[in-house]
């Protein structure tokens, strides 16, 4: 007995002897061992948010390197490996004919292939969880200044108004995810729009908000985006799409400016501002930026559903002058105009027989404001319509600077299309180093001026 114990004893001491040597010959083959690649989103969530900062500064300077052409100039010198595959006017030719480039053909029936690792996903943007995925994958990717100071953040209700006009198709909202964790990394959209290009009436899509996660621009997955979304798009036989980027790529239908009007200069020089001016302290720049308190202009109204009839009617009658212009139906007038709070603000002037004689819109851009001690966001008004018919354009534009200031907004945007420029200047607008250029897919024409363009995509 003694002994069959002390034999059970012995074999235990053994095994526990055997096992601390397994461990310690187990612990010498790991350090030779490579490690199992890490999820790299989780490692940055991991680090303290200045760090995270500091490192999406630098891949937003690398990513917005000389890759990204954002003059004629540099254009010229870029090679558009992607876009020179595309039915797009080439950089350097001058377009005197109109039409269709590239005549319809059979459409693939299989989505295009994702790198490894990657899967597609269709969002359903009536669901609130994927529409907040998306808010967060557009607010920290979409577009930053170039200190990584400023960055739009978007919200549920600007989405839902960006991209459930009326007759949206959810197929349209491409997204794509990673597979092991399923976060959503990339996303492009498209939307119906009847647009008129000089003479011709064409139903074609708006494309907005492609977005790519910073940290994979370099897996060259937004041509990819671009050819699954035009996939789905040829697929309910639509083969034209408009579309803006501040880029410059095969071939600027328009190039327009960007103007920046400061409404709220105390805090615009406390965030440091890119867009105010330098050459002035803040006494004087809150008396150059004054402002009336109150509009001056009589009738003058926030819209209402019953206004929609009239609205389309002033719309329809101005826009058509110019060459680039939407032809908007009555439900996308009350879709694109109707007032929705931290959306969409839109005034009508209504004379004194009842009939409306003016209106202006503008739409409300959020951004935060990263580092700073007091301020966390910036509210931008940008301007979207602005028909006047008996009132005076100047007139009525300082009324919406009025009317935004008193909304909160901090600075008022503009773009120098239709008759914009008319008013800018006199109203302290600064030009900004901005562009946005204005492209056609499968679609030839001649170039136009800014003045000439009266399409403006919220994006």
């Amino acid at each position: 007995m003694t002994d069959s114990n002390s034999f059970d004893k012995k074999l235990e001491e053994d095994d526990g002897g055997s096992v601390k040597k397994n461990k310690k010959k187990q612990k010498k083959q790991d350090i030779w061992r490579p490690e199992r690649p890490k999820d790299p989103f989780a490692m940055l969530d991991s680090l303290p948010e200045k760090k995270q900062q500091e490192i999406q500064k630098a891949l937003h300077l690398f990513s917005s390197g000389s890759s990204l052409p954002k003059t004629l100039q540099q254009a010229k010198k870029h090679t558009y490996h992607f876009w020179d595959t595309q039915p797009v006017p080439k950089l350097g030719y001058s377009m005197t004919t109109h039409g269709q480039i590239e005549a319809e053909a059979s459409v693939r029936k299989e989505p295009y292939s994702l790198p490894q690792g990657f899967s597609w996903d269709t969002l359903d943007l009536t669901s609130p969880t994927v529409l907040k995925e998306l808010c967060t994958l557009l607010s920290d990717n979409y577009i930053e200044d170039d200190d990584n100071t400023i960055r739009f953040d978007f919200s549920l209700e600007y989405l839902q108004w960006a991209l459930q006009p009326p007759n949206w198709l959810a197929q349209w909202h491409c997204g794509v995810r990673v597979n092991t964790n399923k976060k959503l990394v990339g996303f492009i959209a498209a939307a119906h729009a009847d647009v008129r290009i000089y003479d011709t009436e064409k139903r074609m899509v708006q494309v907005k908000l492609l977005c790519v996660h910073k940290k994979l621009r370099l897996k060259r997955m937004t041509p990819v985006l671009i050819r699954e979304l035009t996939r789905r798009v040829n697929q309910q036989g639509l083969y034209q799409a408009v579309y803006t980027a501040g880029i410059v790529l095969p071939t600027p239908l328009s190039s327009c400016r960007y103007w920046q009007r400061p409404l709220n200069p105390r805090k615009l020089m406390e965030v440091n501002y890119p867009y105010l001016r330098r050459d002035m302290n803040l006494q004087r720049a809150l008396k150059f930026y004054r402002l009336p308190e109150v509009t001056k202009t009589p009738g003058l109204r926030p819209m209402t559903k019953e206004d929609v009839q009239g609205i389309h009617s002033l719309l329809q009658e101005n826009l058509c002058k110019f060459h680039l212009s939407p032809i908007l139906s009555l439900l996308e007038v009350e879709h694109w105009l109707l007032p929705r709070e931290n959306v969409i603000d839109t005034y009508v002037v209504e004379g004194d027989d009842g009939t409306l004689t003016d209106m202006l819109s503008f739409y409300s851009v959020s951004s935060k404001v990263l580092n700073h001690p007091v301020h966390t966001d910036l509210r931008a008004a940008h301007l979207l319509y602005i028909v006047p018919t008996a009132t005076n354009l100047v007139d009525l534009m300082e009324d919406a600077l009025v009317l935004a200031k008193s909304r909160g907004f901090d600075t008022f945007t503009a773009l120098d299309v239709m008759d914009n420029r008319s008013f800018l200047e006199k109203l302290k607008f600064s030009i900004s180093d901005k562009s946005l250029h204005y492209y056609l897919y499968n679609w030839m024409c001649p170039n136009m001026s800014p003045d000439k363009v009266g399409l403006v995509l919220p994006n």
